[in-house]
């Protein structure tokens, strides 16, 4: 009697010392910070080497379940349903018998909970039972749940961190996108004797794909523009940054004639974007001693000039930049301006701005509203369409970039 008393000692103190060393041996991989296939290895030795399982599968929810191991199984799981199959299975269970051709390979179901949810079921075959007395192999089944608890929550919480480096990365181009955007706006826009030009911007995020611009190119001769990318979010927003660079870098250095320009920047449209995105972009060209106008409309909402009474569509030129490597046409458009003239320049989101009965907010609107705010300043005319606008819109979202630039020349 003595000696079975010794030999269960001897027994509860080499069990114990087992699950010690394995539960060492996996935080100080953990610790380590291991990759997470190194911790599967090392689970999968203290499993199927020290406990002696040869057939096992382990379940593992991420944003959806998979297979993290497999052992012994040579059947197929890619198909399994584990919701259907495992969802019922809240504790530890032998499977005596089961409909389920899947579930009748293992012995036992071992779930693994955290937090109220579950996050991973280890099957697990070679547990005798014969009906009545369990074989003492579900002893360690407990402390296999634990174990698998551990690795489980150590996946999880590297696929977290993983996570969150990614958002933090996402976060920084966000700021950076952001800023190369305010760099790249004019600063100020004239209001003097000559022009009263302003422009008002409401991007759909904290950056968008929108871009205006007024620049000088002598004392008489100025560049207006306007331009708007497909697409959204951080790299849409880096394609119009770049794309904003690149226009003023070539008005700095070179004086190009608008259809040369425009070829130049549509291959440059194409280089950084692959054919993935395209822009739409008006540019004009106004010498303000003659009076005269000469644009290019690459494929953009038509800008539209009027007197307070008569409109006309600004709509010569040419295909999206970045559509097509060469541009099948380009057609320069030519006006000369009467005293007191307004040309209005805007994107899709405004007139396409839908209100709660999904009707568009439309070009007719927008024309609309200019005559009616036609003797104020540009910037009171501007933050007045855009009141109408969120009049418009009520409590739905934006959903695209809105921008608005405004010229009146006397």
């Amino acid at each position: 009697m003595i000696e079975n008393l010794v030999k269960n000692l001897e027994s509860q103190i080499k069990l114990k010392d087992f699950k010690l060393n394995s539960l060492l041996e996996i935080t100080t991989a953990i610790n380590s910070n291991e990759n997470v296939d190194k911790i599967i290895e090392l689970y999968s030795f203290i499993v199927r080497e020290q406990l002696g399982y040869d057939r096992f599968v382990l379940f593992n929810r991420q944003k959806e379940w998979n297979c993290l191991l497999k052992i012994g199984y040579k059947g197929k799981v890619n198909h399994i349903d584990v919701e259907s199959e495992l969802a019922r299975f809240e504790e530890i269970t032998m499977i005596e018998s089961s409909h389920s051709k899947f579930l009748s390979n293992f012995d036992v179901v071992v779930p693994v909970h955290h937090k109220g949810q579950t996050l991973a079921y280890l099957l697990v075959e070679g547990v005798e039972y014969d009906g009545k007395h369990l074989s003492t192999d579900l002893t360690y089944m407990s402390f296999v749940q634990t174990l698998t608890n551990i690795i489980v929550v150590a996946i999880e919480n590297k696929r977290m961190a993983r996570l969150k480096v990614k958002q933090e990365r996402y976060k920084k181009e966000l700021e950076l996108a952001k800023t190369m955007q305010q760099l790249l706006f004019p600063e100020e826009l004239p209001s003097n004797k000559r022009m009263d030009i302003s422009a008002k911007y409401k991007p759909r995020h904290e950056v968008g794909g929108d871009y205006y611009d007024f620049i000088p190119i002598g004392e008489d001769e100025y560049i207006i523009c306007i331009a708007d990318v497909s697409g959204k979010g951080v790299s849409a927003a880096m394609l119009m940054a770049n794309f904003q660079a690149t226009l003023r870098t070539l008005f700095e250095y070179q004086k190009f004639d608008l259809k040369t320009l425009i070829i130049e920047l549509n291959k440059k449209v194409m280089n950084s974007a692959k054919g993935e995105k395209f822009i739409t972009f008006f540019l004009a060209h106004y010498n303000a001693t003659s009076r005269k106008l000469q644009y290019v409309n690459a494929g953009h909402n038509h800008p539209f000039i009027t007197n307070g009474k008569e409109v006309e569509d600004l709509d010569q030129g040419c295909i999206g930049l970045g559509m097509l490597d060469e541009l099948p046409f380009i057609n320069v458009g030519k006006k000369k301006l009467r005293s007191n003239t307004t040309i209005v320049l805007y994107t899709d989101g405004v007139v396409e701005l839908e209100n709660e009965a999904e009707e568009f907010f439309g070009t007719e609107r927008l024309v609309n509203l200019v005559h009616s705010y036609y003797p104020l300043k540009m910037e009171d005319m501007n933050s007045l369409i855009f009141s109408k606008l969120d009049e418009w819109k009520g409590p739905l979202p934006l959903v695209d970039d809105t921008a608005i630039f405004s010229c009146r020349f006397f």
